[in-house]
């Protein structure tokens, strides 16, 4: 590299002697000798014994044994010069003979024609005479030192950087290229990653407003069921949630704040990257080392409100103290007074505990007053285990002795439980419906739409998970079933027709047998769209009654 700038130099002075003819011969000698490719990348003269190294570079056989003699003092292995490919041991040297030839009959072409021959340099002249100098030699800034971490020109290198690792300008900046374009990829799977949390979080967000904002609903019904005198603590509790509900969507959304401020950090870094692949070669080298991926910790993008549980002392006591007023109260005064032919069904639907509450006395509500609350519900066929057979419009489901029919597999579909779900779903209202059963050998409820329909064994049956809640028909004793735990309901099992009243917003699901007695009674927050549901034993057919 010394004697390329020495000849750059030399170069420079012939022209300004020579003038415009001067330059006309240099760059006509220039393009006749790049054109060839006889000249040797290290000594910038034509080939004198040519040998070709294993990487297809060709060097003067002298030229490339110094440059590796040179490098072997400072602990530096034998590579190539222009491609810096390292080879394990030193090669051996083979005289590239075609090039030898080519070389001797272009010399003896020159000499006949009376022209001298002149050092070639490798690349474009212009561009290595507009490299920076050197502020203390002057000289082009050819040079790399990795040690230093710096341009230097070649006194520089020979006098103060010849132990130093030192490789072309034109290579570090391909290698800081190349740096570049990697940060770049990883800078873009940040803001994919960040883009993505952002997503998810928004959508967590709306989710966690609609739970909250149900669980509001069914702290407000409760508490309008009470006395007067309960006022105070009513209007206490709901400070509270609203405080609750502030404080989970403030946490929720700061952390958005912080996911979008991320992203625009990630967007700027992008744009300074882009910046600085345009800068010049050296400011490039410099401005590069600059250039770091932020280093930014997990932000979490679940919202999951735990205001349930924190109020779960105050629904307890709320469910004692109504079990109190609404149940005992009620069948007290009934037992004292002997009537209880006025009351409305809406009077006597009982308000009870998050788990399954003690069975509530047989009171007769009337079918006038729920004949307001009827619907019309239909099997959904694509529920159906293929035990059961759906006649009458899809109104009944038989459960065949014969063994399972052939059906259409479907994700909707029970493929191990006997178990068919309804096609209507409630998210709000009061609803009611009746249901014949052959022989007392079924269960009874309502699920949410996320119930288990692939897996083996009772966890997808209805009552025996935490979505789902049921009445378990028994010749001998009938047994209400949540999240997989049994209470057993007193009175008599032998029902063969019974009632469900859903009441959403107040939370509650209470079951009727024949004659419109009241057996039993759910109470639970809901949260999701509710399904019917019936788990149906072997020969045991269920019909949905017309209201």
């Amino acid at each position: 590299m010394y004697c390329l700038v020495s000849m750059t130099t030399k170069i420079a002075t012939f022209i300004d002697c020579a003038g415009e003819e001067g330059f006309c011969f240099v760059h006509r000698l220039f393009g006749e000798m790049e054109a060839l490719n006889l000249s040797c990348a290290i000594c910038l003269d034509r080939f004198r014994v040519p040998v070709t190294i294993p990487c297809g570079h060709t060097f003067c056989q002298d030229c490339i044994t110094e440059h590796w003699d040179t490098k072997s003092k400072s602990d530096i292995g034998p590579h190539c010069p222009i491609c810096n490919e390292e080879f394990p041991i030193r090669p051996a040297l083979k005289r590239n003979v075609s090039l030898s030839v080519l070389s001797e009959a272009t010399a003896n072409s020159a000499g006949a024609s009376g022209r001298d021959t002149m050092p070639v340099m490798k690349g474009d002249l212009a561009k290595t005479m507009s490299l920076p100098l050197c502020d203390r030699h002057k000289k082009p800034l050819v040079y790399y030192c990795k040690n230093d971490n710096m341009c230097v020109c070649c006194e520089c290198g020979i006098s103060e950087c010849k132990k130093h690792e030192t490789v072309l300008v034109e290579a570090e900046v391909k290698s800081r290229e190349c740096l570049l374009r990697r940060k770049n990829v990883e800078v873009e799977r940040c803001m994919e990653e960040t883009e993505k949390s952002i997503a998810e979080l928004t959508e967590n967000i709306a989710k966690a407003q609609v739970t909250l904002q149900q669980t509001s609903h069914w702290v407000n019904a409760k508490f309008s069921m009470l006395l007067k005198v309960l006022a105070e603590k009513q209007e206490c509790t709901e400070n509270f949630i609203e405080q609750e509900k502030d404080a989970s969507l403030v946490e929720a959304n700061t952390r958005l704040e912080e996911l979008q401020e991320r992203a625009q950090q990630l967007r700027e870094r992008q744009v300074q990257i882009a910046a600085i692949r345009n800068l010049p070669d050296t400011q490039l080298i410099q401005e590069s080392r600059l250039v770091e991926v932020p280093h930014m910790k997990d932000i979490p993008v679940d919202v999951t409100p735990n205001l349930q549980e924190r109020l779960s002392g105050v629904t307890d006591v709320l469910s004692r103290i109504s079990k109190l007023v609404s149940e005992d109260l009620v069948k007290a005064v009934s037992t004292a007074v002997g009537q209880d032919k006025q009351s409305s069904p809406q009077d006597k639907r009982p308000v009870l505990a998050v788990v399954p509450s003690p069975a509530a006395p047989f009171h007769p509500a009337g079918k006038e007053g729920l004949s307001e609350y009827r619907c019309t519900l239909t099997f959904d066929p694509r529920t159906a285990n293929a035990h059961l057979l759906l006649s009458q419009e899809n109104r009944r489901a038989e459960h065949l002795t014969s063994g399972p029919r052939s059906v259409t597999a479907h994700n909707a579909r029970f493929d191990h439980t006997w178990q068919v779900l309804c096609f209507q779903g409630f998210r709000h209202g009061q609803h009611y419906w009746e249901v014949q059963v052959s022989k007392p050998w079924a269960y009874l409820g309502v699920t949410y739409e996320g119930i288990p329909r692939k897996e083996k064994g009772k966890r997808c049956m209805v009552g025996m998970n935490e979505l789902s809640w049921s009445l378990q028909l028994d010749e001998r004793q009938l047994s209400a079933w949540h999240n997989g735990r049994r209470e057993i309901v007193a009175g008599n099992s032998n029902h063969s027709r019974i009632g469900m009243l859903l009441d959403y917003e107040a939370g509650t699901l209470t079951y009727y047998g024949d004659g419109q007695a009241r057996l039993h009674a759910f109470h639970c927050a809901f949260t999701q769209e509710l399904f019917p549901a019936c788990w149906i034993g072997e020969g045991v057919c269920v019909t949905l009654c017309s209201p």
